[in-house]
């Protein structure tokens, strides 16, 4: 990660759904301080204190471990998933911070199962919709698509890029890595 200056997401506060930890560790390298969607207070009014000091800046969904090895219900826990961790962090903290936000899903590898693709379809199809959405409350959204090579170190540069200044213009985007 040394396309990236130190401390490039210093101060920025990041929601972290799925167990993308090279995820983790490159926003923390580069000065964010991440918090886990499953720690964080299911009481929206807790949820908004709780952020309220630091604000969200940003929300990452890496579906991978809801999908696991795909099928129907891998399709249903992925989008499902997605649109609960997202709705909670953008109704709870972005939104009402009134500063925007970004969201960043992450789709699962097109190898990952049978409806892979699928899933990947509908996690795009959500961040094209949550763009227009969400655009007046100046959160955008965008979606990472894995290839079967794609490197962890290649996906966490992405997401981290997508997160700072450099990625403010994407909403509505599909990124396909190799």
């Amino acid at each position: 990660m040394t396309a990236f200056r130190s401390q490039l997401l210093g101060g920025y506060a990041v929601a972290l759904a799925g167990r993308s930890a090279a995820v983790a560790d490159a926003l923390a390298r580069l000065g964010a301080r991440v918090q886990r969607v499953g720690e964080l207070p299911a009481d929206e009014d807790r949820l908004g204190e709780w952020a309220r000091p630091h604000g969200f800046q940003a929300v990452v969904f890496d579906a991978a471990e809801a999908f696991g090895e795909g099928g129907r219900d891998g399709l249903r826990a992925a989008t499902e998933r997605a649109w609960a961790a997202v709705r909670e962090v953008a109704t709870g903290a972005l939104i009402p911070g009134e500063s925007g936000g970004k969201v960043v899903l992450i789709a699962p590898r097109p190898d990952a199962g049978p409806f892979a693709e699928a899933a990947r379809s509908a996690l795009e199809n959500l961040a094209r919709t949550l763009s227009i959405e969400w655009a007046r409350h100046r959160v955008t959204t965008t979606m990472i698509a894995p290839g079967p090579r794609t490197t962890d170190a290649q996906l966490s540069e992405l997401v981290c890029y997508l997160i700072s200044p450099g990625g403010d213009y994407f909403s509505g985007c599909r990124f396909s890595l190799g």
